[in-house]
């Protein structure tokens, strides 16, 4: 079988490329150039990526994203904040770059399958539908950005970190003598990569700032904000207003141009509506599912009730959660299995 290994230069790229060569499967290294920035994604990582492929005695290819990578991830990072919400961008990139533009380009190229580093796991169901289920490893568990793949997508994807920990695959990059064994993971979103996001946005798309108010629960104007885009659902630090308690951003306005500031316990909230829904399990509930979801990545899964729709589903929690977040992705989970998942409205 000939297997195209998207590779990101990181150690988890490196040995899903190995074990995919042990497994006795042709191997062809791909990475996408996708920004001029450092990180996942760059040049440099492009070097480190080969440098593993000349040791497993695999070609390297290096193919350019940037134009697709711009339009469908950066582009969008910019205007979704600029109209209030928080997006993901590893979700996008996985959707449109990973499992769009190189998956696509590989199987035009002959592959029978492609390959990530991806801690989450693939399985067929009984009734031949392909299922997504997470990694082993709940520390390292990422299925939560996945939950976009489609039947097709997940026919042709082996994951085959899911069964392993972080630390026994630094143990299998050591042992096959991987430079990047013990390169440390990328924390930060890999076009920003000193974290300045409203700066980021601002260079990208030439919008100036537009200050505009912080108002209470009330709508009572507390003092002025730097640009919606400067804040995230949750907040605290950075504010700039005193009180009698702590401030947070509870909600932002992009019509209004106004920042909502409240207490803590304003930050709960025990239901939201999603849209641009993905349903892997299934092709769509005929009614509502019972299931628990996660509104973060790394979050605790909470029972809830998901009431489906046309084109968005209502989810209601059985207990309140804290910072749901408008741009962000809420996941949904039967036990280990993906249900599926959307964008929170």
């Amino acid at each position: 079988m000939n297997a195209y290994i998207a590779m990101s230069g990181g150690v988890d790229s490196s040995v899903a490329a190995l074990l995919t060569r042990q497994a006795g499967h042709d191997i062809t290294g791909v990475t996408l150039r996708l920004h001029d920035k450092q990180g996942c994604g760059s040049g440099g990582d492009a070097l480190e990526a080969r440098a593993v492929c000349q040791q497993l005695g695999a070609p390297h290819l290096i193919w350019d994203g940037q134009p697709r990578f711009r339009a469908s991830v950066m582009d969008h990072f910019a205007q979704a904040y600029l109209q209030g919400a928080t997006p993901n961008p590893c979700i996008n990139c996985n959707r449109y770059l990973k499992f769009g533009l190189l998956l696509d380009k590989a199987l035009e190229e002959g592959a029978d399958f492609v390959v990530t580093g991806h801690y989450a796991r693939v399985a067929r169901g009984e009734n031949g539908r392909w299922l997504l289920k997470k990694g082993l490893s709940p520390q390292k568990d990422q299925s939560y950005v996945l939950y976009t793949l489609s039947q097709h997508q997940l026919s042709h994807l082996r994951l085959p970190l899911g069964e392993y920990t972080k630390e026994e695959v630094r143990a299998i990059a050591a042992g096959a003598g991987f430079a990047n064994a013990q390169k440390p993971d990328s924390q930060d979103i890999c076009f920003v990569p000193d974290g300045a996001y409203a700066r980021f946005i601002w260079e990208h798309t030439g919008h100036s700032p537009e200050p505009g108010d912080f108002v209470d629960m009330d709508g009572c104007i507390l003092g002025r904000h730097g640009g919606i885009e400067c804040y995230t659902i949750g907040q605290r630090r950075g504010i700039g207003i005193s009180g009698s308690h702590p401030y947070y951003v509870v909600a932002k306005n992009a019509l209004r141009n106004t920042v909502m500031l409240g207490e803590d316990e304003d930050l709960y909230r025990d239901e939201l509506e999603a849209g641009d829904v993905n349903w892997i399990a299934f092709d769509h509930p005929d009614g509502p599912v019972r299931c628990a979801a996660r509104t973060r990545y790394h979050q605790a899964e909470t029972p809830c009730t998901v009431y489906p729709g046309e084109d968005r589903v209502r989810v209601r929690f059985d207990a309140p959660i804290r910072a749901v977040t408008p741009g962000q992705a809420v996941v949904f989970y039967d036990g280990d299995l993906v249900l599926g998942g959307g964008t929170i409205l």
